[in-house]
């Protein structure tokens, strides 16, 4: 199972002990994948479409344990484009569904069909809110392999949702923006730390720790390459120096002479070319008379000014 499906079938199991809880989650639910159908009776009817199992018992336990409403579970074949089982919760009863709009402050929007909620009363307490934000994850929520990168995304399908989505989960400090694609619109968390919050809101207390413990291990494997690559680099340009450095000597050689040289910079000159793998700390120790790596970088720098005045005066390169 994918990292998102463990995280939604740990919060499936949750079932908050407060009814009104029960109920923000319900209504979250509902407004995702809920529709009330009218039938040739003018009869009203509620229908909760899910391809998520999860969904659909998470569906069954709340209407059974906040509204003492028992139903079922049909399980449809999905279409030749869809592959996979769709499962069917429904309120069959005119009566029973009115009652459970009322209690989740849903109604249908006249203009797009959908279920919206009247008010905010259903979310005025940070408990609520959590089970509200649990409810629309389940429903229609996703988060990316932390492995390869972070993610964490709701898609709603109007912009009435969206935005009173991200309002409920900006009150717990977490930066949601909205974005969107194709019909829908989607609210959505990169940084890593902020979907660590996003998981705690949830209360999915198990992917959390799965999630912070992927974040260290990745935190250290950036750590260690970081290391080496700085420490590739250093070689790197200790070792070109290097090169330069018994090209600008050799040069000397060739043209001027190395006895030609003051004492202290011939020295320095045969010392780098017997050791051209030495750092500078190791050649100040083995000249005749011993100087710091300051004093080693000096000598090497006048021989590369010496090489340089050398090639201007005669035109010529090695």
């Amino acid at each position: 199972m994918s990292f998102s499906g463990n995280i939604k079938e740990e919060i499936s199991r949750q079932l908050s002990p407060a009814r009104h809880c029960q109920i923000a989650e319900l209504a979250a639910i509902i407004s995702m994948c809920g529709a009330v159908m009218i039938d040739s009776r003018g009869q009203a009817a509620l229908k909760i479409h899910t391809e998520n199992l999860a969904v659909a018992r998470k569906s069954f336990t709340l209407l059974r344990k906040t509204f003492n409403i028992e139903t079922a579970i049909v399980i449809r074949e999905g279409s030749h484009l869809k592959r996979g089982k769709v499962y069917l919760v429904e309120v069959a009863d005119p009566v029973r569904t009115e009652e459970v709009l009322q209690g989740t402050k849903l109604s249908v929007d006249n203009e797009t069909g959908l279920l919206e909620m009247d008010n905010s009363l259903v979310v005025q307490m940070n408990c609520c809110k959590r089970a509200f934000i649990r409810g629309t994850f389940l429903s229609s929520g996703s988060i990316s392999d932390p492995e390869k990168g972070y993610h964490f995304e709701i898609v709603c399908p109007d912009s009435r949702k969206a935005e009173q989505l991200q309002g409920i989960i900006r009150s717990f400090h977490v930066e949601a923006k909205i974005v969107v694609r194709k019909k829908s619109y989607v609210v959505y968390v990169k940084e890593g730390a902020q979907i660590v919050d996003m998981l705690a809101v949830m209360e999915a207390n198990v992917a959390l720790m799965d999630l912070e413990n992927i974040r260290i291990l990745k935190e250290m494997r950036n750590t260690v390459n970081r290391k080496v690559n700085c420490e590739a680099a250093n070689i790197n340009k200790t070792v070109s120096a290097a090169v330069k450095q018994i090209e600008d000597i050799r040069y000397i050689e060739e043209t001027k002479g190395l006895d030609k040289l003051p004492e202290g910079l011939k020295d320095m000159a045969l010392t780098r070319l017997t050791y051209p793998e030495a750092s500078l700390k190791e050649l100040g120790a083995l000249l005749q008379n011993p100087v710091g790596k300051s004093g080693v970088n000096h000598r090497l720098r006048k021989l590369s000014e010496m090489a340089e005045e050398i090639r201007a005066k005669q035109g010529g390169t090695l």
